[in-house]
């Protein structure tokens, strides 16, 4: 039913690692990570977030620091070292290809490995966000599907409930198919006042994806992040 509350999970399908992508940029993958990460440890499991490239960093004293891997740390138990969930910190805020131009790094899977196995050894589940949409790139000759593929992760798409998301939502799931990764589940997050027929684009959302949702997320700027964790499921 539309609007109907989604069941957790059991706990048995719960230790897994998870990417979480979206349909475009700015549509709430760091919320739902976030949410994700307090469902896996609401039920005992350690589990830690992880964004390997992150663009728009500011100066601290502990160096550059990005506000959407803070909120990854942040939710994390146990807390690792920084440098570990977020290996690449770029400084402009534009899409990690052109801020890795713009700070003269050179942005490689090897690090971002071996930060993942890492964490790995530290919790029993790791909540990978990716940058952007799907298909904006890592890094130069570097997509997000190779880092999928190199972890063997389940992906879960964030689907932000506004005009335009039927056609968002299958042209993503399309394309990871096409990269063959998994995709396991999909989030509708209400990302910003309510959508007009928004029962009706879930219900068609529902229709043309091929995996359960795990949540139907609305628009709750205050909600906490238990609070947005009780709204979702997680992948059977």
């Amino acid at each position: 039913m539309p609007g109907s509350k989604i069941l957790p999970a059991t706990i048995g399908a719960m230790a897994r690692d998870l990417f979480i992508t979206g349909t475009d940029t700015g549509v709430g993958k760091t919320q739902v990570s976030v949410a994700f990460l307090h469902a896996l440890r609401a039920r005992g499991l350690r589990a830690i977030g992880m964004k390997p490239v992150a663009s728009g960093c500011h100066w601290t004293p502990e160096g550059w620091r990005n506000e959407d891997a803070l909120a990854l740390l942040e939710a994390s138990d146990p807390r690792p070292a920084y440098a570990l969930v977020n290996p690449f910190a770029l400084t402009t805020p534009t899409a990690p290809t052109i801020a890795a131009q713009k700070a003269g790094v050179v942005v490689e899977l090897p690090p971002i490995l071996a930060a993942y196995r890492s964490l790995r050894q530290q919790a029993e589940s790791v909540v990978v966000e990716g940058v952007g949409g799907w298909l904006a790139p890592l890094a130069e000759g570097i997509e997000q599907a190779d880092l999928v593929r190199a972890f063997d992760l389940d992906l879960v798409l964030v689907v932000a409930m506004r005009l335009g998301c039927l056609n968002h939502a299958r042209l993503t799931a399309r394309a990871i198919a096409g990269d063959r990764c998994r995709l396991v589940g999909w989030v509708a997050n209400g990302v910003a006042e309510p959508l007009d027929f928004a029962d009706e684009y879930f219900v068609a959302l529902q229709q043309h994806l091929a995996v359960p949702c795990l949540g139907r997320i609305p628009f709750l700027p205050t909600a906490s992040a238990p609070e947005l964790a009780s709204l979702l499921s997680l992948p059977a």
